[in-house]
């Protein structure tokens, strides 16, 4: 069994990393930060997805000595010159309220008509282990912000987004639908055949 940590307490994202690695790197187990001693996690302090990303699989692999995964997302709207950005898990205030984020943005929006409701979900993610060169994949997911909260799946804005092609928001799609096409989905897809070269190393 080949482990590896992704350095994050989401159970859908872990999921989501198992379902993809696993066809990849056979017998690989995800770990997540539950199954590891907690450490000190690293404040979100870069400017970007992909530095933010790096801050926390490095904390991971620094305390754990696992090779470590980790991720930074958001959505970026374009009416809002690309933010929330990586500020989008604490876009209404620190608590990290997806909720309280989804209506903040939604207010926002409000006078913003259809055809400038444009925005991408962005995913980077880093990959870290000893002795070996860190390397960060980038993914998006083009699409809108609608008018209205939809659907029970997936989680943070997923509700409001509906991605380029379809008129259902990504909560609203199967997890299989969602992976095909996610930004984090095409980041891990990008990664995982670098994941498997390292670990039979």
């Amino acid at each position: 069994m080949t482990k590896v940590l992704l350095a994050s307490n989401n159970k859908k994202k872990l999921a989501e990393l198992q379902r993809i690695l696993a066809p990849i790197v056979p017998g690989i187990e995800v770990l997540g930060l539950g199954d590891v001693p907690a450490y000190e996690e690293p404040a979100e302090t870069e400017p970007t997805f992909e530095g933010n990303a790096l801050l926390k699989a490095r904390a991971a692999l620094a305390a754990t000595g696992l090779p470590s995964i980790a991720d930074d997302s958001g959505i970026c709207v374009d009416a809002l010159n690309g933010m929330p950005g990586v500020l989008s898990a604490r876009w209404s205030g620190p608590a990290k309220d997806n909720h309280a984020n989804n209506i903040l943005l939604l207010g926002q929006l409000e006078d913003v008509p259809d055809e400038r409701r444009g925005a991408s979900f962005v995913a980077a993610v880093a990959f870290v282990r000893e002795g070996a060169e860190d390397v960060v994949v980038r993914g998006e997911m083009p699409g809108s912000v609608i008018r209205e909260l939809r659907g029970t799946g997936g989680f943070g804005y997923d509700v409001l987004f509906a991605a380029e092609g379809y008129d259902r928001t990504t909560a609203e799609l199967s997890i299989e639908e969602k992976d095909a096409i996610s930004h984090r989905g095409k980041a891990l897809r990008e990664l995982a055949p670098i994941v498997a070269k390292a670990l039979e190393a």
